[in-house]
């Protein structure tokens, strides 16, 4: 491997840094941070426990984006100085500890890089997922929960919480469908990307044949919204109805009429949630999610009609966006951005950092193109 330049390198990697701390308006964010200070100092904030969570997080987040970036500063000067320390004493093993951090840097500028990149309207927001197996059968049911357990994955290993908000359990083995929450900082943006059809190709453990099956499941992701949106639902255009929770094979979980469905008549959008613990509870999180729906449903018949207008029929992505193949060998391909790996089982384990950043980047690509 050839010796790293470091005199040119550190001063690109300060260019890097700058550019970034430009795009993410350190000022602005500083004063973000100052407001919400204030706010979370108001000892009539736990009140309203809605808005005093709503409070402490946006700052948790906000604190914890400027903490990146400064940090980042730091480490560019400590490595400044252990190159030259290495340098004076002709350290071989010092020398290879700051070529290691600077690898380690650069990962993490490239990262910043992408979130850089992340400027959509909602993109700041917690993300809702929502997988549902698709054909294929018991495999697509057993691919659906082989999905959430690698967005569930990928959340812990980087800190973010999740919330599990509806589960609906296949007969013989995994799940029909799944929507869960994750809250960071810019969820929605990061795993937009991730929305699309998704197809499995592996032997079937289900199949006493042995036989190579290919199975589908669909991932949405949308936006959560908040209690300043203004998204209001009629009453009439919704119906609930209420029943009892159930777990794996239909097995009762609950004496009580808790779980709710509801349907936004108009649309024939349909939200259920189980996983509270009251029907109130459950009921406002349903709304909450119809919201966010009809808010991206709006949004997207609102940049149709741009489309429409400006004569613009150039394809949006296919349904299929991702495959998983374990057999005849052994990758999972990005069909749009053509990124790939090799161990699937890693991607499954939640290494998905890669697929995402190259979605990211391929977005803003098509953007700039559809712009021209």
């Amino acid at each position: 491997m050839a010796a790293i330049d470091f005199s040119a390198e550190i001063p690109h990697l300060r260019s890097t840094l700058s550019s970034i701390e430009q795009v993410t308006d350190v000022s602005a964010l500083e004063a973000k941070i100052a407001e919400l200070e204030k706010e979370a100092s108001d000892q009539n904030l736990w009140d309203d426990v809605d808005n005093a969570q709503r409070v402490t997080s946006a700052l948790s987040h906000a604190q914890a984006e400027l903490r990146r970036v400064t940090e980042l500063g730091q480490r560019i000067d400590d490595l400044e100085i252990m190159v030259e320390l290495s340098a004076e004493e002709n350290d071989a093993e010092a020398l290879a500890e700051a070529e290691a951090e600077f690898a380690a840097i650069r990962k993490s500028l490239d990262e910043l890089e992408v979130r850089t990149l992340l400027s959509g309207e909602y993109d700041e927001r917690n993300a809702v997922i929502t997988i549902r197996a698709g054909a294929g059968g018991v495999d697509a049911a057993d691919f659906a929960e082989m999905l959430l357990r690698m967005y569930l994955r990928w959340a812990e290993r980087h800190g973010y919480s999740t919330k599990v908000m509806d589960t609906s359990y296949a007969e013989e083995a995994g799940l029909k469908s799944v929507t869960f929450e994750v809250s960071a900082p810019f969820a929605y943006g990061t795993l937009s990307v991730e929305g699309g059809t998704h197809r499995l190709v592996r032997i079937s453990p289900f199949d006493n044949q042995g036989r190579r099956q290919t199975s589908f499941a669909a991932v949405e992701v949308i936006p959560l919204i908040e209690s300043t949106d203004s998204i209001e639902i009629p009453e009439n255009e919704l119906k609930i109805d209420v029943f009892r929770s159930s777990g794996p094979g239909g097995q009762s979980v609950n004496t009580t009429d808790s779980a709710v469905r509801m349907t936004h008549i108009p649309t024939g959008i349909v939200v259920s949630m189980q996983d509270e613990k009251s029907q109130i509870q459950n009921r406002a999180a349903a709304l909450r999610v119809m919201q966010s729906r009809l808010l991206l449903l709006k949004k997207e018949q609102e940049a149709a009609e741009r489309k429409e207008l400006a004569g613009d029929v150039k394809a949006s992505w296919g349904d299929q966006m991702r495959s998983y193949v374990l057999n005849p060998y052994q990758m999972v391909k990005d069909l749009r951005t053509e990124y790939q790996e090799g161990n699937p089982s890693s991607v499954f384990d939640g290494e998905i950092d890669e697929f995402i950043d190259a979605g990211i980047r391929w977005r803003a690509e098509q953007g700039k193109e559809s712009d021209a």
